[in-house]
This record gives C-alpha cells, sequence and structure tokens, in this order.
C-alpha cells in the first residue's frame, strides 16, 4: 500500500504570494508586533512605536493592492478558493486605509484611558486580515473563516477597556449575539451545500444556471440563514440590537474600525453571496433585502434622532447607512455593486473621522460623549467644531460632499432596478436623520458650555497631532470626494465589472 501511495502524484495547489500581500502583510504584521512586544521590555519600547508599525503595515498593503490593481488578470490561490479580484482589492483598499487613518490616534488615546495599545493595534491588524478574506473569499468555507478571525478580534477589542464596565458588557453582548449568529450562517452554508452540491460560489453559481431546482425548499431555507447571519455582521435591522451598546461601550477607536472596516467586509460578503453566486436566483431573494433594507432605514434613522449621545447618534447614524448600502445590494446589478463600494469607501473615511472627534472629547474615561460635551465647541474650537460639522452634513447627504454622491448612487441603482418604493424610503430617511445631524451641530454653535454638564475645559480639548491630521485627512477627502468623485467612481465601476 506504501509502494503504491508513493507512485501517486501528488497535487498542490499553486499560490502567488505576491497576490495574497493585502492578507499576508497585516497577517504577519500582527504576528511580528506580538513577538517584540513579548520579548523586549516595555521601557525600552514606547506605545508611538506601537501605532507607527500599524499605520505602516496598513500603508504598505495599500500599495501591494495598488500594484495589484494594475494586473489585468484575476489572482486566484489554493485552488480558487480565495480570489483577488477588483472587488476584493477595492474592499482591501477600504479596510486597510480605516486602519491607517484610525492608528495614529491611539497612541494619545491608549494613554488617556489607560489601554494596552500593543494588544489593540495587533488585534486591529488580524481584524484587517480577517475583513480581506472575506473580501477575496470564492467559497462558503473560506468566507467564513475569514469571518471569524475578523470577529474574534473585534469582540476582543471592544472588551479592552478594562476600566469601563460598559466596555466589557459590550464585548459580552457582541460575542454572545455574534456566536449566535454564526450558528445562523453555518446552518446557512450546510442547507446551501445540500441544496447544491459545492459550497464554492462559483460552483454555485454554475449549478443554479445549470439545472432548475424543483424542489428548492433547502436552497431558500439557506439563503434567508446565510442573510440572518450576514445581515448581523453589516448591523441590519432587525439584528442591530448588539450594534448601539457595543459601539458606546467599545474605545472609541474600536468603535471606528466596526462602523468602517468590519462594516466593508460584512457587505463584500454579502455582494459574493447573493449577487454574485445567487445572482439567478435574485427573485427570491430581493424582496427579503428589500424589507431588512426598509426595516434598517427607519429603525437607524428614527432612532438617532432621539438619542442625547453623540457615540449613541453615530451608531443608530451607522445603521442607516448599512440600510442605504443594502439599497444597493438589493438592485442586483453591477451598477448596485459599484454604489455599494463607492458608499464603502466614503462612508468608512466619514466613520473614523466622525468617531475620532468624539475620541478626542471623550474625557479620561471615554465615557463623556454627551450633547452637553460638545456644547460650546464652536466657540471654543471652531475648527475642530468645523470639521466635525462638515463629517456630520456628509452623513446626512449634502451636496458637494462624499455621502451626496454615495446616497445619489444607491439610490439611482434601486430606480434603475424599478424599486421605486425603495428609493423613497431612503430619501424620506435620509431626511429624518437628517435632523440627529443637526441636533450635534445645533450643540455646538447654538448652546453655551456652561449649560447642564458642561465646563469651560471640555471647549478645548487636548486634541494631539495624530487626531488632528487624521480629522484634517478625513475632511478633505470627504470633500474632494463630493467635489470630484470621478476617481472615486471610476475605480468602483472598474471593480464591479462596468
Amino acid at each position: 500500500m506504501g509502494a503504491v501511495l508513493a507512485q501517486l502524484p501528488v497535487r498542490t495547489p499553486s499560490v502567488d504570494w505576491t497576490g495574497l500581500l493585502p492578507v499576508l502583510l497585516p497577517a504577519a504584521g500582527a504576528l511580528v508586533l506580538l513577538m517584540v512586544r513579548s520579548l523586549v521590555p516595555s521601557r525600552l519600547m514606547p506605545e508611538m512605536v506601537d501605532a507607527v508599525w500599524t499605520f505602516a503595515v496598513a500603508v504598505a498593503g495599500l500599495v501591494s493592492v495598488v500594484v495589484l490593481w494594475q494586473r489585468d488578470a484575476d489572482i486566484e490561490a489554493f485552488g480558487g478558493q480565495l480570489v483577488m479580484d477588483r472587488i476584493a482589492l477595492f474592499v482591501a483598499a477600504v479596510v486597510l486605509g480605516s486602519v491607517a487613518l484610525t492608528a495614529p490616534t491611539l497612541p494619545r488615546y491608549c494613554r488617556r484611558v489607560e489601554l494596552a495599545s500593543a494588544e489593540l493595534c495587533v488585534l486591529a491588524l488580524l481584524a484587517a486580515a480577517g475583513a480581506v478574506v472575506m473580501a477575496g473569499a470564492a467559497d462558503l468555507i473560506v468566507l467564513f473563516l475569514g469571518l471569524e478571525t475578523m470577529s474574534i478580534a473585534a469582540y476582543v477589542m471592544a472588551a479592552l477597556n478594562l476600566r469601563r464596565l460598559e466596555s466589557l458588557e459590550a464585548g459580552l453582548k457582541y460575542f454572545v449575539l455574534g456566536a449566535f449568529s454564526t450558528a445562523f450562517l453555518l446552518f446557512g452554508i450546510a442547507l446551501v451545500y445540500g441544496a447544491t452540491g459545492t459550497t464554492n460560489l462559483d460552483g454555485i453559481a454554475s449549478y443554479l444556471d445549470t439545472y432548475i431546482v424543483l424542489r428548492d425548499g433547502m436552497l431558500l431555507a439557506g439563503l434567508a440563514m446565510l442573510l440572518v447571519g450576514l445581515g448581523f455582521k453589516v448591523a441590519a435591522a432587525p439584528f442591530h440590537a448588539w450594534a448601539p451598546d457595543t459601539y458606546v461601550g467599545a474605545p472609541t477607536p474600536v468603535t471606528a474600525l466596526m462602523a468602517s472596516a468590519v462594516k466593508a467586509a460584512g457587505f463584500a460578503a454579502l455582494i459574493r453571496v447573493f449577487v454574485e453566486a445567487l445572482g439567478t436566483r435574485a427573485n427570491d431573494w430581493r424582496p427579503a433585502v428589500f424589507a431588512l433594507a426598509c426595516a434598517t432605514l427607519a429603525v437607524g434613522s428614527v432612532l438617532a434622532a432621539v438619542q442625547s449621545d453623540a457615540k449613541r447618534i453615530l451608531a443608530y447614524s451607522s445603521i442607516s447607512h448599512a440600510g442605504f448600502i443594502l439599497v444597493g445590494v438589493q438592485a442586483a446589478s453591477d451598477e448596485g455593486v459599484a454604489a455599494v463600494l463607492f458608499y464603502l469607501a466614503a462612508y468608512a473615511v466619514i466613520a473614523v473621522g466622525s468617531f475620532t472627534v468624539v475620541a478626542a472629547l471623550s474625557g479620561q474615561r471615554d465615557d463623556r460623549t454627551g450633547l452637553d460635551t460638545l456644547a460650546g465647541l464652536g466657540a471654543g474650537r471652531p475648527a475642530l467644531a468645523l470639521g466635525l460639522t462638515i463629517l456630520l452634513l456628509a452623513q446626512a447627504g449634502v451636496p458637494f460632499t462624499s455621502g451626496f454622491v454615495a446616497k445619489f448612487s444607491v439610490i439611482a441603482a434601486a430606480v434603475e432596478a424599478r424599486s421605486y418604493w425603495l428609493a423613497v424610503v431612503a430619501m424620506v430617511s435620509a431626511v429624518v436623520a437628517a435632523f440627529a445631524y443637526l441636533r450635534v451641530v445645533v450643540a455646538m454653535y447654538f448652546r453655551d458650555s456652561g449649560d447642564e454638564a458642561g465646563t469651560p475645559e471640555q471647549s478645548k480639548p487636548a486634541l494631539g497631532l495624530g487626531a488632528g491630521a487624521v480629522i484634517v485627512v478625513a475632511v478633505l477627502l470627504t470633500v474632494a470626494m463630493g467635489v470630484v468623485p470621478g476617481v472615486l467612481e471610476s475605480l468602483s465601476s472598474t471593480a464591479a465589472g462596468l
């Protein structure tokens, strides 16, 4: 038997390692930082090194994405189970860009709230690696592995601030509900495999193109469970219950990553599974996504308007933005995919910039995030107030900002797909959500810093060079993508295959 086995040809899948650099760089960067921090005494290695290393690794990953973008062919690895095509590279750029934007804020923030910066940086890089794997997954099993790598890192990051009970609560809620949603995802994968005989996304698409599934109860049940599992990751209503408390309790830079990188990875998975693999069964899943989008838009916009905490307003705002992105997914077209990608890139910049301002104002325990904290900010720090105002107006969809172009793109995709009522719901929810953003602007410019819990010191927060640079970059990119959106529109259209 041994001689027979020795004569059998050994087939190992070919791997283009350079094509996997967007995954390998953050994973290797996390391991190197973890090893160095374990061996080098803390007194010999200042906390600034952690943030600089994280920023450098993320930028290196962005450079690799730019280089790989120039290739004409898609890059496949591990027998086609992982593919770095244009969609994967675009989402990888959003994920790595979010990490690069967040990194400069970490040294001062971690020092202020007494948070271990090394652990946070390692986990952020591991989460980025998992998110990129999700974006490039060509198999449901690989998609699950990437999702779990990202999610486990996010669970720990959410509970990393041990000085706050709310942070531990946030991590526990996120973990318990995340495990529950993962069970739905696994059951969905099993049912789709039972209906089609494969977990490969191209194989599923080919099977549904070739055969007519007469008894499709198993397939439909699998689609429903996959939608539940992925809907949790993007905080789509009614699977959003974890998001407000987790966003508020988690360290604010972690919240920025969850609203940008984690959300981008979740929507990349939705595009892979539903638009690409299950595109021929769009008539089966589009009504469900239609209902999810309407519910998410309504819940996010209405509940954001009645909050009195800036961080919670941004949390519900993130849910509302997930509803807008679902509008593009529901279109089930290349135009819808392009609109989704544009929205993910635009919102990632806006979210990181907005949460960076909140982090600078949040105090020693990262818990002073009420609207009273922002009172008088327009008089005490006009530049900071102006930056936050521009970012909030972009979230509201004001013209000449990236938010306006993003909202217009997804609504146009819905109209083209003849989802007129969904477009109307999206426009109405945008008006309702604008009220929440205006409440923050009113607090900054039309309330005195001495009102209620406000103090004069809060109107002049210690911003720091890193956070200041992040806010400036976020504001400039937000305005640039709104005034001259052609570059990002071209990139997102190319990624979608238009």
